[in-house]
């Protein structure tokens, strides 16, 4: 991470990275098939700790309530490592092909969710769409967060599924009659 902040992504190499570790570039490769994969080595932990947040959500939970729980203790360990993750957005937030893997990994994780709905048994295109409306809304706790910490990741991540509910029973304004 020092390194790309100190020269950027594109300028720091592979064997630079494991020297800064202390190992060869052959050690560096078992741990990661490129230098990518050391900003999004987390990935598939995060999937894993979602799917079985999913799965083990007490019976009878509405989709959406799963969702909440299931992200609301994947962000504790996103929280633990705010001293990683802060240095880490800003390095994608400035790299064009990380943003883009970053979306990749956001989609891959999506589907995940949406799996492990589905084996609850919420239909696929329910699954689908709760997915991606519950990934949306942690992705905007996360960025809340980012910009005020303060009150703490949870209490974002709760916030963005109040203001989700509160969007999706809202009745929304009466489209003025048209001019005859």
């Amino acid at each position: 991470m020092e390194l790309y902040q100190e020269r950027g992504f594109d300028q720091t190499t592979a064997a630079e990275i494991a020297a800064r570790a202390g190992v060869n570039e052959r050690t560096f490769f078992r741990h990661f098939p490129d230098k990518r994969e050391v900003l999004f080595d987390g990935e598939a932990d995060l999937r894993t700790a979602l799917m079985q947040a999913v799965a083990e959500a007490p019976e009878g939970l509405e989709p959406f309530e799963v969702l909440l729980r299931a992200f609301r203790e994947s962000a504790r360990a996103l929280e633990d490592n705010r001293s990683f993750s802060e240095p880490r957005w800003k390095v994608i937030a400035v790299t064009p092909a990380l943003r883009e893997r970053e979306l990749a990994k956001h989609a891959m994780l999506t589907d995940a969710v949406a799996e492990a709905l589905r084996q609850r048994g919420v239909s696929d295109g329910l699954a689908d769409l709760a997915a991606r409306t519950g990934w949306a809304a942690f992705q905007h706790a996360v960025d809340a967060w980012a910009d005020d910490p303060a009150p703490g990741l949870d209490a974002h991540l709760c916030r963005a599924f109040d203001d989700l509910r509160a969007l999706s029973t809202a009745v929304p304004p009466t489209p003025a009659s048209p001019e005859h």
